[in-house]
Formats: structure tokens, C-alpha cells, sequence
């Protein structure tokens, strides 16, 4: 079996995913080393111990290991996973439009691995050249064993968003920099991505780029692209706080837990407790104490999001918009409670609903959790990439 080297250090998240699959790995037989980018040097000695010439390879998330840490390159600028033929499987969690710095300097046995079908096919449209997939979508941990969650009816917190957010206002310096007609042309995206949420950023922009300029080549659209990831950041935070506000303005009390929440705009901010940012276990630690969590997707239109299987797996219900995938796997009032995010309005009726009657609010909640447990857990994801690495 291959050795499985894989990276903590840098985004929490990233390295707590990474830490489940290492633990799923090992269940399988596999060696693994997380290499700790916060200590390069002592960690860059531990691999060469673990490094078997032919038998290793990197499953990383977002390029780590890869974005042009000097600790990984030769003098040449070459990457020390060329230099030992070790390929990579590179889980990105965000859109490629992201990243284009980074796809057009990957190493040579690279696997690019999305999180939404969407992705894989913005992938395969502007980076042919690169192998993509399988589709991979995030996964959740389940912090307490074998069902053992507390029942809804002895949890402390109604509603929970685990998350950060930013105020959409930050992002305008973007939009308004070069004059009053591209201003309007990029409000304009945005208004269209707001009324119409299933659509994706790369769609939406090229509709609207299309319309003013007929004849733009495949290249140039590309490139535009790379420079629109201040579109989705617009309208992903407008629908978080948004959702959160419709909440606590109807009077239903919300726990947050991320960064930036005292940004939001609400009439009544009483309603808001804001708990500041947690790391992963904390996140988890605080579902196991929710009766409802509220996930509004970061516009991944076909995928799903790591918040979801979080809360099925810890005992809370999954109050969430919905995707093309996630219709193919959720059921609304059966396993979930699914919402638009053009309609933020309809959120406190459901809340309250779901509150009113604590039975059925159960039966969802386990329901989720048995759906979650059976396929949606970073063991599930670990089998995936067994089956890819060892092909």
C-alpha cells in the first residue's frame, strides 16, 4: 500500500480535514505522515524518514505544499515532489477561479480534485490539460460515538451558524475601481446571481460578458474569470447575513461562532450571540449543542459543504439551501429542512415550526444522522481516494 504524506499547520479547517483522513487511512493499512507547515524545517526531516522511493504520495487540500513554499523548491524553482516522482491528489475546497496562479504551475503527476460538479467542469473547460476528478464531496465528523448526541429537547442553543462572514461593502472597492459602466456591469452579475441562486458565478459572468462583447475568445474569458472571485465573495456573504438576519429580526435567537458577525446589520441585534471563532472540534462541540444548523452554501451549486454532514452527524437538523447534488441526496422535512436564499423571509416560519414540535424535529435530526453516517463521513471520502491512489 502507498505511503500517505498530508499537511496541517495552515488553515485549521484543512488540517483537521486532513487529520480524519489520516486516521481513515491507517484504518485501511496505509502509513501516513502529516507534515506541519507551521514547522518546515524539523517536519522536512521527519518526511525524508517516511519517504519511500515509488510508495509515497501527497493528498492535500488547496495546494498545500505547492503554492510556492520555498521550503519545497530547488534552486531552480523546481518542486521537490517532481524531483522524487511523487504524485498529488489536491482536494480544492473553493472555486478554481481562485487558483489559476497556481493551475498554471502544478507539479508534473498532479490530480486536481473538486468538491462540486461545477468545478469539475470549469476544470475541464479552461484546464483540459490537467487530470480532474473524481468528484469528492466534503465530508463530516461525527465528535461522539454511535448516536450517542443529546435529544433536541435538552439542547442549550435553538439555532446555530457555524461560519465566518464579511460585510458585502468590503468588497465594493472591486466593483466600483474603474468607472460608472463597469460598475453597473458587475452590479449587474450580481443582481442576476442574487434573484437566481442555483446559477454559478461562471455562468452568470459569461451570459453578461457575452451580451457586450460577442466576440470574446475561450482565453480571454479564462482570464476574466481569475479575476471575479470578488462576485462570489459578494453574494455568498449578502446570503449568509441575510439568512441570519431574517432570523434574528423575527425575534429567534441565533448563536454564531466565526469571525466578523458584529459587521451584520439586524434590528435587533439582542437576538445575535456572538461567540466569536472556534477551531474545528470547538465547531463541532457547539452542533452537539444545537438543535437547528443553519448552512448557507458558499455558491457551490453542485456540491455540498462540510457543515451539513457536520450537523447530521452531531445531532442537529441541517437547515440549509439546497444544489443540483444536494436534490440528490437530501429530502426536506425527511432528513433536512431545505430553504431558498431568495427568500430569506421563509426562514423564521420554518424555524418556528420546527421548534413547535419537538417530535417531529427528532425525527429529522435522526433521520439526517442516518443518511450522514451511512455515506457522508471522511471515511467514505478516505475510500475514494484509496481506490484513486491505489488504481
Amino acid at each position: 500500500m502507498k505511503k500517505i504524506m498530508l499537511f496541517e499547520g495552515d488553515i485549521e479547517t484543512q488540517g483537521y480535514f486532513s487529520i480524519q483522513l489520516a486516521e481513515a487511512f491507517q484504518k485501511m493499512g496505509h502509513q501516513t505522515y502529516i507534515f506541519d507547515l507551521s514547522r518546515p524545517w524539523s517536519s522536512t526531516n521527519r518526511f525524508f524518514q517516511f519517504f519511500e522511493k515509488g510508495n509515497t504520495v501527497l493528498v492535500n487540500f488547496n495546494f498545500h505544499g505547492m503554492s510556492g513554499e520555498e521550503i519545497f523548491l530547488d534552486e531552480h524553482d523546481r518542486m521537490m515532489w517532481d524531483a522524487l516522482r511523487i504524485p498529488s491528489y489536491n482536494i480544492v475546497v473553493d472555486h478554481p477561479m481562485y487558483y489559476h496562479h497556481f493551475l498554471e504551475k502544478h507539479p508534473k503527476d498532479y490530480h486536481h480534485i473538486s468538491i462540486d460538479r461545477n468545478h469539475e467542469r470549469y476544470m475541464r473547460r479552461f484546464f483540459p490539460e490537467i487530470v480532474n476528478g473524481p468528484f469528492l464531496p466534503l465530508a463530516g465528523t461525527q465528535l461522539y460515538p454511535n448516536k450517542s448526541y443529546t435529544p433536541a429537547e435538552y439542547r442549550r442553543y435553538e439555532v446555530t451558524m457555524v461560519g465566518n462572514y464579511t460585510r458585502p461593502e468590503q468588497f465594493e472597492k472591486y466593483i466600483t475601481r474603474i468607472d460608472d459602466e463597469y460598475t453597473a456591469f458587475y452590479y449587474g452579475m450580481i443582481d442576476d446571481l442574487l434573484a437566481h441562486p442555483m446559477r454559478t458565478v461562471e455562468e452568470v459572468a459569461e451570459e453578461h460578458i457575452r451580451r457586450e462583447i460577442p466576440e470574446v475568445t475561450e482565453e480571454e474569458l479564462k482570464k476574466v474569470m481569475s479575476q471575479l472571485t470578488f462576485i462570489d465573495l459578494y453574494v455568498r456573504f449578502t446570503t449568509r447575513g441575510q439568512a441570519v438576519q431574517a432570523l434574528v429580526d423575527a425575534g429567534i435567537k441565533v448563536h454564531v461562532y466565526g469571525g466578523g458577525w458584529e459587521a451584520l446589520d439586524c434590528k435587533k441585534p439582542e437576538n445575535l450571540i456572538n461567540g466569536s471563532s472556534l477551531d474545528s472540534v470547538g465547531c463541532l462541540k457547539k452542533l452537539c449543542q444545537s438543535k437547528i444548523s443553519l448552512n448557507v452554501m458558499p455558491w457551490f451549486r453542485d456540491g455540498a459543504h462540510d457543515r451539513i454532514f457536520n450537523s447530521m452527524l452531531n445531532g442537529a437538523l441541517c437547515l440549509t439551501d439546497s444544489s443540483v447534488y444536494l436534490e440528490e441526496i437530501l429530502l426536506d422535512k425527511e432528513n433536512c429542512r431545505i430553504y431558498s436564499p431568495a427568500h430569506p423571509e421563509a426562514l423564521p416560519e420554518i424555524v418556528y415550526g420546527l421548534l413547535a414540535n419537538p417530535d417531529r424535529l427528532q425525527e429529522i435530526i435522526d433521520n439526517g444522522y442516518e443518511m450522514a453516517k451511512a455515506a457522508h463521513t471522511w471515511e467514505h471520502r478516505a475510500a475514494v481516494l484509496h481506490n484513486l491512489i491505489e488504481g
